[in-house]
């Protein structure tokens, strides 16, 4: 089995050793120093998340940009929806978590899977539901970043139908389904209309 690379980092010094040195000890994993070695997931131990904390929290996932299990005494009023943006999939409750939900959770989050205490995630799902109903909605958009007439446009171009017929199908003219498709490409950076449908499948919008 190939090994799971970790880079550990801490609030404090001795919290980084015990870590290191236990997630080391493991078989299905080994413990690197950065970015420079290519870690698969990282593991972040922290007491509270204090804005120092989460500003180097967002310094590791702009450094690093993997999937991070979260270790955190006090979740206290973090905001979660940040916390997610910073790669966070897992969060474990520092004083009780074992070691074996520990290293389950580095390989789940290694597998692109995410671990969330029950309590914690119905938080965060109530937080997705004010941002959407608030924010998204008004603005004609979705979680995926998508206006309603882009997923219709999208939905058709993934099916294999051109410009023309895509314009005949939802009585628009062939510039406004053009427009649509460079305004969104532009928005979300996204390189062409193929780039596009994979963007909106895995959002799960078609």
């Amino acid at each position: 089995m190939e090994q799971v690379r970790v880079v550990v980092q801490t609030s404090d010094p001795m919290s980084h050793v015990g870590l290191s040195s236990f997630l080391g000890s493991r078989r299905e994993l080994t413990v690197v120093d950065g970015a420079e070695d290519r870690p698969d997931v990282v593991v972040f131990s922290t007491d509270h998340l204090s804005s120092d904390v989460m500003a180097r929290l967002r310094q590791t996932a702009t450094d690093i940009g993997k999937p991070t299990v979260l270790m955190t005494g006090d979740l206290g009023e973090a905001p979660l929806l940040t916390v997610v943006e910073c790669h966070v999939v897992a969060i474990l409750p520092k004083k009780t978590a074992t070691g074996t939900q520990l290293v389950d959770s580095v390989l789940a989050a290694a597998d692109g899977n995410g671990v969330m205490p029950r309590d914690v995630l119905g938080k965060l799902l109530r937080r997705v539901e004010v941002l959407q109903r608030e924010v998204l909605a008004p603005n004609g958009l979705n979680a995926s970043g998508l206006q309603p007439r882009e997923v219709d446009v999208l939905r058709l171009i993934a099916d294999g139908w051109d410009t023309e017929e895509i314009a005949q199908e939802l009585r628009y003219s062939e510039r406004t389904v053009k427009n649509v498709i460079y305004n969104m490409t532009a928005r979300l950076h996204l390189r062409n209309r193929a780039h596009a449908v994979a963007y909106a499948l895995r959002a799960g919008v078609i």
